[in-house]
């Protein structure tokens, strides 16, 4: 308890503070919404978050694609090869973030510049890269989970009632592992939400996510606008994971399948 107060405690503390009315963070002058109001009059904030969300939601939406057919793959075509595969998911997975930064940002300039590509000049495409290959390895653990404790006679059935292997895959296969793809989805979201390391190296300007912003903003002071956002992006958070557990347990998970879909287990 002590251990999960230390970390939680500064959460609670700057939820709390994002509702004082004072000049800069740490002044307490007090209690009310004015940060949250200021959110709508400063043009900086609305587009870093708006930049946060867009890229979150296109780069959710690649993990998720390549992350669902890659788990599906591992769980129905067992073999030597998808324990090759998961020792590369593993190197995406435990590769510090400060080296894939490193190794992007020259890459995605030569690609950019010298090889003419200007899709990876805009900085929205940028933040999707970099965002994406971590999410779409936790996407593929979260599927394989899923898939690999179900009953593979289910998709012969399919197969022995005449059904092609795409209208297996749609009726069959995606449903059942519809609920670890969503799941995928929404935490890929809040992955993406959050990444700060990989956003500051290959971002431009115009394009600076919300991490990126409050990064920049604790040189001068931190106000309390920027607690504000950062509670609803909390808010925001676990929401969405609630929702996965609640999609979850409608599927007729147990808490500790739960866990364990979520965790990749």
């Amino acid at each position: 308890m002590l251990v999960f107060g230390f970390l939680f405690v500064p959460i609670i503390v700057i939820i709390v503070y994002s509702f004082n009315t004072g000049r800069l963070l740490v002044s307490w002058d007090g209690f009310g919404i004015d940060a949250f109001l200021t959110i709508f009059q400063k043009p900086a904030i609305q587009n870093a978050v708006m930049v946060s969300i867009q890229s979150g939601i296109i780069a959710a939406t690649i993990a998720t694609t390549l992350g669902t057919l890659a788990g599906i793959a591992m769980a129905s075509r067992p073999g030597k090869w998808v324990a090759w595969f998961l020792v590369l998911l593993l190197l995406v997975s435990v590769t510090p973030e400060i080296v894939d930064a490193v190794a992007l940002l020259p890459w995605l300039v030569t690609l950019g510049q010298d090889f003419g590509l200007t899709l990876f000049n805009n900085g929205i495409a940028r933040l999707v890269v970099g965002h994406t290959l971590f999410a779409t390895a936790v996407v593929s653990y979260i599927v394989r989970a899923r898939l690999a404790g179900l009953d593979a006679q289910l998709q012969e059935a399919s197969a022995d009632l005449y059904a092609p292997p795409l209208k297996t895959f749609f009726k069959v296969t995606l449903p059942l592992a519809m609920p670890a793809v969503l799941a995928g989805f929404l935490l890929s979201f809040t992955l993406s939400l959050d990444n700060t390391i990989v956003s500051a190296f290959v971002q431009v300007s115009g394009a600076t996510p919300w991490p990126v912003y409050v990064l920049s903003a604790v040189r001068t002071g931190l106000r309390p606008e920027i607690a504000a956002v950062s509670t609803l992006m909390l808010l925001l958070t676990l929401v969405a994971l609630a929702f996965v557990a609640y999609v979850l347990r409608r599927a007729g998970d147990s808490a500790t399948q739960i866990a364990r879909t979520m965790t990749g287990n």
